[in-house]
């Protein structure tokens, strides 16, 4: 008997660990993103479909769960490739959502590299990996690699840089050899696409999810949202841009955000609902 409750005791620490729902026991789990040294790079492309708005908006809001509160991550505005067509304009959004903490590569690609090499220098020098959620094409991640491996001979990008995919067609439109580029030369990850449902990552297209007022209720979150759905209104189809069936119909769609999910061990989370369920307030 003492020995079975001595098992007993031994035992439920481990099962309570893989049990629990909390954010920070998940991706610790997951053993890939490191919260005390590692950087996040979430890079968007902004054209020409508006869902990279409404993604910023989830990962302000994911960001703002207390469990990633000392978690070090930049956004980075206007990392398309080669596909056609205008880009949606999202600086009034990143400011509003991120203050000085992103940078913009519509403006100024060849500063903005410069600019994100300096932060993943500081976190590799430090021991840290680089993790970046290409919410987009892989061209500017190929032009920062290639950078860093100019500063940094040293350092074993396959094993320290990890680029993380979900959307075949960000591939097809990536330039060929810049996507080639990327994939021998970093930990890069084809994972599931985050616009369906139930394919091992979450899905977060949902044209039926009209309601997302009836979760945030953070002031800051709000007007966050607010922005991020009116510029997505404003510029959805608009002048040749794609147009975006979910966010036409009134839903939402930050399909994008699959990625981070994935890099934080969060592939747990099924859909929008779910999402806004447990990360929302």
């Amino acid at each position: 008997m003492r020995y079975k409750a001595f098992l007993c005791i031994a035992i439920l620490p481990v099962f309570l660990a893989f049990n629990s729902n909390t954010p920070a026991e998940r991706f610790l789990q997951a053993g890939r993103f490191a919260i005390e040294k590692d950087l996040l790079l979430v890079q968007f492309d902004c054209k020409t479909d508006v869902d990279d708005l409404q993604t910023v908006a989830a990962f302000k809001t994911l960001m703002s769960n207390p469990a990633y509160s000392k978690l070090n991550y930049h956004a980075v505005a206007g990392t398309y490739g080669m596909q056609e067509g205008l880009y949606v304009p999202p600086n009034a959004l990143f400011q509003l959502a991120f203050g000085e903490n992103w940078t913009d590569a519509h403006t100024n690609w060849k500063g903005a590299v410069e600019t994100v090499k300096s932060l993943a220098i500081k976190t590799l020098m430090q021991g840290g990996d680089v993790w970046i959620a290409d919410a987009g094409q892989s061209d500017f991640s190929a032009e920062l690699v290639d950078a860093l491996q100019k500063d940094l001979p040293e350092i074993e990008t396959s094993k320290r840089i990890h680029v993380v995919q979900h959307a075949e067609w960000n591939e097809e439109v990536t330039t060929p050899e810049k996507l080639d580029f990327v994939k021998r030369t970093t930990d890069y990850v084809k994972i599931p696409d985050g616009n369906g449902v139930g394919n091992g990552t979450p899905g977060f297209r949902d044209p039926d999810f009209t309601h997302w007022e009836d979760y945030i209720t953070d002031p800051a979150l709000t007007e966050i949202w607010q922005l991020a759905v009116d510029l997505a209104n404003k510029y959805n189809g608009k002048e040749g841009r794609y147009t975006n069936e979910a966010i036409l119909a009134g839903g939402l769609d930050f399909s994008d955000l699959a990625e981070v999910c994935w890099i934080l061990g969060l592939e747990d989370l099924r859909d929008t609902e779910h999402f806004f369920k447990d990360y929302a307030n």
